[in-house]
C-alpha cells in the first residue's frame, strides 16, 4: 500500500502544480479567457459535405467550416458512446481505469479530475446540455447546470463559459424509426462494400443522411443564439461527432466507419494568438487527433498546463505538442456482449488487434438487431448470399487485421497475411503492445474479477501494482493465446497451473480458439476438462464451453452442467459470462433447464447493466425453442 501511494505522488503533485498555474492565470485574467461552445451530435462520422459528401445537406456544420479549421482524421477511441464519452470527460483512455466496458461504473483515481471541475476553478461557468452517460463515478458538482435547459445565458455577468449541446436526432435508434418522411433518395444513396444492396440497407443509410441534415439545422439554431448575443467573436467553437455512424460495423466496431469523426475548430480573431501557428481558417489538419486530446486542448486554450496524467495531448494553444504518430482505439463488452480489441493507426495505416477472435463482429446484440439493416444483411448471410467483404462481419475474427486507409478506405482487404506489409504489421503490432503497456490497460481482467479485486477503489490503481497485475507476463499469455501463430499448444499449456487466475482465463481461451480450429481436439477437451475445475468461475465458463463445443455427448452433458450452474449463480458478472457462452454452444430447452428462471429480475433496476442479463435471457430462450 505504501508502495503505490508512493508511486501515485508525483502524478497528484503534477495535477497541483498545473492546476496551481492555469488557476493563477486564469484568476488574474478571467476577463480574457475565451468562452469555449462544444456543439456534439450523437452517432455520427464525417458524411457531411464539408468533408466531400456530396449526397449530405449540411449547410450550416458546412459554414463553420469555411469559417474554421476542420480535422482531417480525428477518433472517438471507442466507437460506442458511453466509453468514448468517458475517455473526453477524463482525458485518460478507460481502458486504464476499468471504463471502458459499455455502460459500466467504476472509480476514478484520485489524482484525476474530470474537465469541467478544472474548468471550474480556473473561473468558467460550465454547462452541458444535456446527455451525460459516463462510465465513472461523477461529482455531484461536476457541473453548474446539467439538463436540457442548460445554456450560457444563465451564467452571471460576463463570466467565461464553456458549454457543451449535445444533438440526438442522429442517434442511431432515429435511423430505423417508421414511419418516416424522406429528404434523400435512397435510390441514390451509396452502399458500403461491407453491407449487402438491398432496399432495406438504402432505407436506412438515406434516413441516417436525413437526420444529419436535421442535426446541421440544431447545429444552426446554437450559432445563431450566439451570435444574437454577440459572442461570437469571443468564443472559441468545436463541432464533432461522438463516434462512427449509427449503422451496424459504424457504431460499435473499429474501423473507420466506427471511430473516424468530424471535428471542425473555429477560433475568432480575437483569439488568433493562442493557436498562432496551429491554426488557419478555411484549412484542413492532417495532424491526427482524438477524443483523449480534447480536455488537455481545452486546458491549453484556457492559459493551463495540462496535468502529467493525462493521456491525451493539446492540439491547440500555448500548450499544444508535436504531431502523434499514432492514434488509438478500443473495443471491449458491447452491452451484454463481451469482447476485447485495440486498433491504432498512422497517417496510412490502421491495425486492429483482437483479442477475442472466437467471437465474430456480428455476435447477435438486441439492440443492434431492431435495425433493418442488421436483420436483413444476417438473412442473407445465413442464406449464403453475401460475398467475402459482406460475410465477413458474421464470421469468427481474425486474429490481427492490417489496413491501407488511402487504398481501401472501407477496410474490406485484411493486409496481415501480405508478404510485403510484414514490417508494417509488426511495427503496428508492436506499437499497440507498448501503448497497451504505458497505460496499463486492465482488459485483460474479466470484468466482474477487475471490480472484485479493486474492492471499492479504482481498477487504475490496481493495475499500477507490478505484482497484483503483472501486465507484461499477462499480455504473453493473451498474445500466445489468441495469436496462435505466436507459438504451439504446448507452450500455452505451460501456463495452465499459473497462480494468476487471469492466465489461465486467457489460457481457456486460447483452448477455445483452437478448438474452433478442429486441431488436437482430444488434448484440447482434456485440457479443457481439467480448467473446468478451476477456483476462477470465469476460467470455469470458457473451459465449460470448449467442452461442451468440442467435446463427445458425455462431456458436453457435463460441461453444461456446469455453465448452467454459472447460469444461476448469485454474482451478475459471472451469470453474464456463462450466458455468452452458453449461446456459443446453442442449448436445447432441456440442458437449460431452470437456469434462467428468474435471471430477469436479477440486475438492480437502476443498474447501469440493468437490460443485460434480460436481453442474454431472451436470447438463449430464442435459441432453446
Amino acid at each position: 500500500m505504501i508502495t503505490n501511494l508512493l508511486k501515485r505522488i508525483p502524478l497528484a503533485v503534477s495535477f497541483a502544480v498545473g492546476l496551481a498555474t492555469g488557476l493563477g492565470q486564469g484568476l488574474t485574467q478571467a476577463a480574457d479567457l475565451p468562452n469555449i461552445l462544444w456543439i456534439t451530435s450523437e452517432d455520427n462520422g464525417p458524411e457531411l459535405g464539408c468533408y466531400g459528401d456530396e449526397y449530405s445537406d449540411t449547410p450550416n456544420i458546412d459554414a463553420l467550416a469555411a469559417a474554421g479549421m476542420k480535422y482531417k482524421t480525428c477518433w472517438s477511441n471507442a466507437p460506442v458512446c458511453a466509453p468514448a464519452r468517458t475517455t473526453i470527460i477524463s482525458g485518460m483512455f478507460p481502458t486504464s481505469f476499468g471504463g471502458q466496458h459499455m455502460r459500466s461504473q467504476v472509480h476514478l483515481p484520485d489524482v484525476a479530475k474530470l474537465y469541467p471541475e478544472v474548468l471550474r476553478e480556473l473561473g468558467y461557468y460550465c454547462t452541458n446540455n444535456s446527455k451525460e452517460d459516463y462510465n465513472l463515478h461523477k461529482p455531484k458538482t461536476l457541473w453548474d447546470e446539467s439538463s436540457k435547459n442548460a445554456h450560457w445565458r444563465n451564467r452571471n455577468g460576463d463570466q467565461p463559459f464553456f458549454a457543451v449541446f449535445n444533438f440526438t436526432i442522429s442517434h442511431e435508434s432515429k435511423l430505423r424509426t417508421r414511419p418516416h418522411k424522406a429528404i434523400h433518395d435512397a435510390s441514390e444513396v451509396f452502399v458500403p462494400p461491407y453491407h449487402p444492396d438491398t432496399p432495406e440497407v438504402r432505407q436506412d443509410w438515406a434516413q441516417y443522411y436525413d437526420k444529419l441534415t436535421e442535426m446541421d439545422t440544431q447545429v444552426g439554431e446554437v450559432m445563431d443564439q450566439l451570435r444574437e448575443d454577440g459572442l461570437a467573436d469571443s468564443t472559441i467553437i468545436f463541432y464533432y461527432g461522438d463516434h462512427g455512424s449509427g449503422m451496424p460495423r459504424g457504431k460499435r466496431w473499429l474501423y473507420q466507419s466506427g471511430l473516424h469523426v468530424p471535428l471542425i475548430v473555429s477560433v475568432p480573431q480575437k483569439y488568433q494568438s493562442l493557436v498562432e501557428g496551429q491554426y488557419t481558417a478555411g484549412s484542413t489538419s492532417d495532424r491526427l487527433v482524438s477524443f483523449v486530446d480534447l480536455m488537455p486542448t481545452v486546458l491549453s486554450l484556457g492559459g493551463m498546463q495540462p496535468p502529467e496524467h493525462l493521456h491525451g495531448k493539446a492540439f491547440l494553444g500555448p500548450y499544444a505538442t508535436e504531431d502523434p504518430q499514432y492514434i488509438y482505439g478500443f473495443r471491449d463488452r458491447m452491452d451484454e456482449r463481451y469482447d476485447m480489441s485495440r486498433a491504432i493507426r498512422d497517417s496510412k495505416f490502421m491495425y486492429i488487434r483482437n483479442f477475442y477472435p472466437q467471437r465474430p463482429q456480428g455476435a447477435y446484440l438486441d439492440y443492434m438487431f431492431k435495425t433493418p439493416t442488421t436483420r436483413v444483411w444476417k438473412e442473407l448471410f445465413d442464406a449464403g448470399k453475401l460475398d467475402p467483404a459482406q460475410a465477413f462481419f458474421w464470421s469468427p475474427k481474425p486474429s490481427e487485421e492490417l489496413y491501407d486507409t488511402d487504398a481501401d478506405p472501407y477496410q474490406v482487404n485484411n493486409l496481415a497475411e501480405s508478404p510485403e506489409h510484414k514490417d508494417v504489421l509488426e511495427r503496428m503490432r508492436t506499437a499497440t503492445r507498448d501503448w497497451m503497456f504505458r497505460v496499463r490497460d486492465v482488459g485483460f481482467f474479466p470484468e466482474g474479477l477487475m471490480l472484485q479485486l479493486a474492492d471499492g477503489g479504482s481498477p487504475y490503481d490496481l493495475a499500477q501494482d507490478s505484482e497484483r497485475y503483472p501486465l507484461e507476463q499477462i499480455y504473453e499469455v493473451a498474445d500466445l493465446a489468441t495469436r496462435p501463430a505466436a507459438g504451439s499448444l504446448k507452450d500455452l499449456l505451460k501456463h495452465q497451473v499459473s497462480p494468476s487466475a487471469i492466465k489461465r482465463f486467457w489460457v481457456a481461451n486460447g483452448l477455445l480458439i483452437r478448438g474452433m480450429q478442429g486441431k488436437n481436439t482430444d488434448r484440447i477437451v482434456a485440457s479443457a476438462r481439467g480448467m473446468m475445475g478451476d477456483t476462477s468461475p470465469y476460467v470455469q465458463a470458457i473451459a465449460a464451453e470448449t467442452m461442451a463445443r468440442f467435446g463427445n455427448q458425455a462431456e458436453r452433458a457435463v460441461a453444461m452442467e456446469l455453465l448452467t450452474a454459472l447460469a444461476s449463480a448469485d454474482d451478475m458478472f459471472v451469470v453474464m459470462t456463462a450466458m455468452n457462452s452458453l449461446d456459443w454452444c446453442k442449448p436445447t430447452r432441456s440442458e437449460l433447464g431452470t437456469a434462467l428462471d428468474g435471471r430477469s429480475e436479477m440486475a438492480p433496476k437502476a443498474s447501469r447493466y440493468k437490460s443485460y442479463i434480460p436481453n442474454l435471457v431472451k436470447r438463449l430462450e430464442s435459441i432453446a425453442q
